[in-house]
């Protein structure tokens, strides 16, 4: 696709306008001006559009999207021409443009920019329009690239308070012993030492009883944790309540605190790692749109 500027319209009109005069007064020197005024757009037209071939997009992502909140985005133009540089090139992708002066052949650069997603969910992004007004300015060249991945862009979080959005008979408040072995809280026996337990753990006054090495062994510390029951959950306003679990899964996380979820039918046990904070985000980006995500 291609579109006229302001400058080109411009040389056309002067164009024809002196290859009427070559016409009308048969001057030689007219029709050679006239000749090179169209071999200059030709020249302009080969240069142009080659500018354009070879060349794309590709956009990086941070780990979390959030929507109504600008994310910023890396824009990465690559040229997979082998000899010929790219010139004055724009990528246009969501109602913005991207300037790239300048890519030697076989390689990349990149820019950065920022984008915002209106709404949660499942996006396809990564289709962008390859544009060039290279080399006169007289013509703007489009090419339309296709290429597409998806996305899933979080609830926006919100601070608030949805009745219910704890479950207080699961959220343990403090932290409790549990029965597994550990190094943090009550004594639940005492063994024979195994090489490679800590120095500070071996009891000595059972060591000197016994005449052999033994160490206690320990309880560990259970946390505190928090499950949500989503599908409990007044839902009048669904995207309301979504961005306020999403800030409260956020925050929890964040604190340490394991956070756990019932959602569409399916209960996910409390963890606070980096995982357990993408699946519990992800269901809730895709909730009501895929029910079957995991």
């Amino acid at each position: 696709m291609i579109k006229i500027n302001k400058a080109g319209y411009l040389y056309i009109l002067l164009t024809i306008l002196i290859g009427f005069s070559a016409v009308n007064t048969a001057n030689n020197l007219v029709y050679i001006i006239t000749s090179g005024l169209l071999s200059y757009m030709l020249v302009s037209g080969f240069f142009g559009r080659g500018n354009i071939r070879g060349i794309e997009a590709q956009l990086e992502f941070p780990e979390e999207t959030f929507a109504g909140i600008d994310t910023p985005v890396m824009v990465k133009l690559v040229n997979r021409r082998k000899r010929m540089p790219a010139f004055l090139v724009g990528i246009e992708l969501y109602g913005r443009e991207v300037f790239f002066p300048f890519a030697e052949p076989m390689s990349s650069t990149s820019r950065h920019t920022t984008m915002r997603f209106d709404r949660r969910g499942l996006h396809r992004v990564g289709a962008h329009t390859v544009t060039s007004t290279f080399p006169f300015n007289f013509f703007t060249r489009y090419r339309r690239v296709s290429s597409e991945k998806a996305l899933v862009v979080y609830p926006k979080p919100v601070r608030c308070g949805v009745p219910g959005i704890y479950d207080f008979r699961s959220r343990t408040l403090g932290d409790r012993p549990s029965d597994a072995s550990g190094y943090d809280s009550d004594l639940i026996s005492i063994r024979d030492y195994v090489p490679g337990d800590h120095p500070r753990y071996i009891s000595w006054k059972s060591t000197a009883k016994t005449g052999v090495l033994m160490t206690k062994e320990l309880s560990t510390i259970e946390l505190r944790h928090l499950i949500i029951d989503f599908d409990q959950l007044p839902k009048k306003d669904l995207e309301y309540t979504i961005s306020c679990v999403a800030y409260t899964v956020l925050r929890m996380i964040r604190s340490g605190t394991p956070v756990g979820m019932t959602i569409g039918g399916r209960t996910y046990p409390p963890d606070n790692s980096s995982a357990q904070k993408t699946l519990l985000l992800t269901r809730l980006a895709l909730y009501g749109q895929d029910q079957d995500a995991a």
